[in-house]
């Protein structure tokens, strides 16, 4: 899930969510103001690429992924086709296992016209609905240029899938221009949602471990969004309305090790991770300031903000010609420790991971303002300036088990004043088993599961911590 995060984009970029519910494997998160960006931008290795890796160099014929919301419990199986060194396609297929165990189990694997459990096990292999296909080609055109295009065909009728993304590698940004028709959004409450055509075209410099740091995009939804399950029980997020909207971000982050251990690692011993083999306790900072211009019926968004409490903002809105300008800052703090080199077979890796968000500074200074006030004037201090100066946590632990094996959970914590049974909300834990590939010195084969969508999944990750 997202929570999954690439180390070289620091938990600040709002990443694509792994999600099982498509071929795919992937939904972008809805855009909020400031954050998330809906920018979302990691290298990641296509689905038809992992599950290749798996076939070829793991010994596993089929991939298993689940979500009970949508198809069950499925297995995937990829063949890749080189045409030349630098194009090749591949054709990915999932069978729905869970779908073909209850009609089973329910009787109608035999009908009267049939004479053999054979023949009715054929005519249940035959059903359309259990199959879906995904064929994707890519194309590296120069060393720096890339060109993948693919589509999706579901057999119980769904909306095929297809998308274009052009990519280009500058000496220090990342150029992407992507055209996705439905487009996967998933919302803050775990909806996903379809938006009919989405495009973007965006430019982001290279992560790094301090510095400066900047996201520039223009995106483009056509279409009414729908929820993904096909029910209509939510109200579809205004930034998903059509629209032209364009973002910037801009942040500055800093690293400060408290300790780093300088203790000698065992000789002639390659670490499970080597981003793994280095203990240390570690602080970062990042500061910065987004802003977003938007024109069509995307700009509702300023309208539908939240506004009774003095948290305004930076925000434009015209109604007459349907645009809008927002802006705010934003901070973050994270902590790391870690313990042991990740070589030994046991107990050699434990590590804990705390972030704080302060996604909108207006609305962390208007609260701070109004608390200072209440507490000037001898005034019981109201639950929406509490709630405004809470941040929101993300929480890690990783631990290993034995060898490359370890068990990490992931979640968010956020406080929740309006509760008056429990003030703290777990959001979105993830549980994982992650497999460390040595030989490819910072790479890992994950399953994960999250109870919030009751979906599973089995991932191959480059250069995450």
């Amino acid at each position: 899930m997202k929570k999954l995060r690439w180390a070289m984009d620091g938990g600040f970029w709002e990443l694509d969510m792994s999600t099982a519910t498509t071929l795919d494997g992937v939904a972008r998160a809805v855009p909020d103001d400031p954050l998330p960006l809906g920018l979302s931008r990691g290298t990641r290795l296509s689905r038809p690429m992992q599950i290749d890796f798996f076939q070829r160099f793991m010994s596993m014929p089929f991939v298993p992924s689940s979500s009970i919301s949508t198809h069950g419990f499925s297995l995937q199986r990829g063949f890749t086709f080189p045409f030349t060194e630098n194009w090749f396609a591949s054709l990915l297929g999932q069978f729905n296992f869970q779908k073909f165990v209850s009609s089973v189990k329910e009787g109608r694997l035999l009908q009267p016209s049939e004479s053999s459990w054979l023949q009715g096990i054929g005519r249940r292999f035959s059903d359309k609905s259990l199959y879906a296909l995904g064929l994707s080609s890519e194309l590296l055109i120069t060393p720096d240029d890339t060109l993948l295009v693919s589509l999706e065909a579901y057999g119980d009728k769904k909306v095929p899938r297809k998308k274009a993304v052009f990519l280009h590698k500058f000496p220090n940004h990342n150029l992407m221009v992507e055209a996705v028709w439905p487009g996967l959004f998933v919302d803050k409450f775990g909806t996903y949602w379809d938006v009919p055509l989405s495009m973007a075209i965006d430019l982001a410099s290279v992560a790094s471990d301090s510095g400066a740091s900047y996201h520039l995009s223009v995106h483009h939804n056509t279409g009414t969004p729908k929820q993904f399950d096909g029910n209509q029980t939510h109200e579809v997020p205004a930034t998903l309305l059509p629209g032209l909207c364009a973002k910037g971000a801009f942040a500055l982050k800093k690293n400060i090790d408290l300790w780093r251990s300088k203790a000698q690692k065992l000789k002639m011993v390659q670490p499970f991770d080597i981003f793994l083999s280095n203990p240390h306790i570690s602080f970062s900072g990042i500061i910065g300031a987004a802003g977003t211009a938007c024109l069509g019926d995307n700009s509702v968004r300023v309208q539908v903000e939240d506004e009774s409490h003095g948290f305004k903002g930076f925000k434009l809105h015209l109604p007459r010609v349907k645009s809008a300008l927002v802006a705010d800052i934003f901070a973050s703090v994270a902590f790391t420790a870690q313990h042991g080199n990740f070589q030994r077979l046991f107990l050699d890796l434990t590590r804990f991971y705390a972030r704080l968000d302060f996604p909108s500074g207006s609305k962390f200074l208007a609260g701070t303002t109004r608390l200072t006030q209440d507490l000037y004037n001898s005034q019981q201090p109201s639950l929406e300036a509490f709630q405004a100066i809470c941040p929101t946590a993300t929480l890690s632990l990783q631990q290993q088990i034995v060898g490359p094996f370890s068990f990490r959970i992931d979640s968010g914590v956020a406080v929740n004043l309006k509760n008056r049974e429990w003030h703290i909300d777990v959001d979105e834990p993830v549980f994982a088993i992650e497999y460390a590939l040595q030989v490819l010195g910072s790479a890992k084969a994950i399953a994960w599961y999250s109870p919030k969508h009751e979906e599973f999944m089995v991932e191959l990750r480059f250069f995450e911590i």
